[in-house]
């Protein structure tokens, strides 16, 4: 049964969005609507569907005027690696009232894109804004700035932004020159100063692995910079990012703005309203970056602070990989 829950909660684009319906309308011709809206349609089924405009009004019409359209045979095939996913928009909301520090995100990141912990691409912070206000648990990821300062820096085109709003690195064609690194107000890049070291890839079947800027959960290059990506390896498969199946309070919330839809697995809802409604925001929104990531403030807490001491160590954000382990 708990498998069953886990591939539910991964479906995350196949679990019937309603609000996100003009997905479902790619292999939709709509080209009788229009002819519908001159004239009554005496060949009416009786069946209707409903089907949302480009405007974003839901509209309800006769299944006879929804005719398929057969798409070219290459039409699978244009996928780039560096283009992503057209008329797509990601983005995550993080709740900071839920988050207790489990770490459970913090694992399975590294687990899945085989990294340590001292290079974890996503950190928990203890915050606190006075000393009078009660702290709370940050997590901290790449912040797929829909104006990357770290894009505009790189000089060898290693980092890049994709159409679907990620951003992503290289590592290949990386040179280690950390200019990004520099350049990005959220200090969510690390550098690889060594090979990941047996203790990631000793059991890792690389035989049918190729380097790839998606990451694909190959191990880290030494040398190069890494940073969160938001899975895109996942989203192919049309999965959430393993943070968020990972969470056990439903901390991080994931889906395409353009549609409007996010969830945590558990639960799907309107992107724009769970803002309204939870005043959310972004991080330095005064650069002019333009984070895809957004907080819900930590007030009407679910979870409490204490609980999420016992795995907090003041200075680090990670658990240091033992000195038996450390790379060379």
């Amino acid at each position: 049964m708990e498998d069953k829950n886990k591939s539910s909660r991964r479906k995350f684009l196949d679990n019937g969005l309603k609000l996100g319906i003009v997905s479902a309308i790619g292999g939709l011709g709509l080209s009788k609507i229009t002819s519908k809206l001159n004239a009554s349609n005496v060949d009416s089924s009786g069946e209707k569907m409903e089907l949302m405009t480009t405007d974003g009004t839901l509209i309800q019409v006769d299944s006879s005027e929804v005719m398929e359209v057969t798409h070219a045979k290459e039409h699978d095939k244009k996928y780039n690696v560096r283009e992503g996913n057209p008329n797509r928009k990601f983005v995550m909301v993080v709740d900071l009232a839920k988050c207790k520090n489990a770490l459970k995100c913090q694992n399975a990141c590294n687990k899945h894109h085989y990294i340590t912990g001292e290079n974890a691409w996503l950190k928990v912070y203890k915050m606190q804004e006075e000393k009078d206000t009660a702290p709370y648990w940050m997590p901290m990821m790449c912040m797929h700035c829909d104006q990357p300062a770290c894009v505009t820096v790189c000089p060898v085109d290693a980092t890049f932004k994709r159409k679907d709003g990620l951003v992503l690195i290289d590592n290949e064609r990386c040179i280690g020159c950390r200019f990004c690194m520099a350049a990005c107000p959220y200090s969510t890049r690390v550098f690889n100063w060594g090979e990941p070291g047996q203790e990631v890839t000793l059991n890792m079947d690389m035989t049918h692995h190729t380097p790839s800027p998606e990451h694909a959960g190959m191990p880290s290059i030494k040398g190069t910079v890494d940073k969160c990506d938001f899975c895109p390896h996942a989203i192919d498969n049309n999965e959430l990012p393993h943070c968020v199946t990972s969470c056990p309070n439903g901390v991080f919330y994931f889906g395409d703005k353009y549609e409007d839809t996010v969830t945590n697995g558990d639960e799907t809802v309107r992107l724009s309203q769970l803002l309204e409604d939870k005043s959310g925001y972004r991080l330095m929104e005064g650069l002019g970056t333009s984070p895809s990531v957004y907080y819900l403030p930590p007030v009407d807490r679910l979870v409490d602070f204490e609980d999420g001491l016992k795995d907090f160590k003041e200075f680090e954000s990670v658990e240091p990989v033992s000195p038996a382990e450390k790379p060379e």
